[in-house]
């Protein structure tokens, strides 16, 4: 086994952001916060870790980018709630901005080059 190929349980997920790979302790350790605000994140729906086959909480490393951005709001002193709808918002700009782009690039190559004049 080599790092470049692993092999394993983990084979071809570590580089997946939306592989479960974070325990709720490790995920805080991680963000400079307490599993408290990781759960109140949860609970406004801002992300939804997904569960160990015991019921542990697991989190990507997506979902941990969502959630330290919703502590630097909190620690502007935004309420949990408020910070949770604004990174939601943000996420949902970002992906349609995404689509857009894509869109916009698919239809310049269907159109061709453009004609001399």
């Amino acid at each position: 086994m080599t790092a470049e190929n692993p092999t394993g349980p983990l084979a071809g997920r570590l580089d997946d952001d939306d592989y479960p790979a974070f325990t709720v302790g490790r995920a805080a350790d991680m963000l400079g916060t307490t599993q408290g605000f990781l759960r109140a994140i949860g609970e406004a729906r801002l992300i939804t870790p997904l569960r160990s086959p015991g019921g542990h909480r697991r989190y990507s490393r997506y979902q941990l980018r969502i959630a330290a951005r919703a502590r630097e709001l909190v620690d502007q002193g935004l309420p949990v709630e408020a910070a949770c709808r604004i990174v939601a918002l943000e996420d949902q700009l970002q992906e349609a901005r995404r689509i857009n782009a894509a869109n916009l690039s698919t239809s310049r190559s269907a159109a061709g080059p453009p004609a001399a004049a």
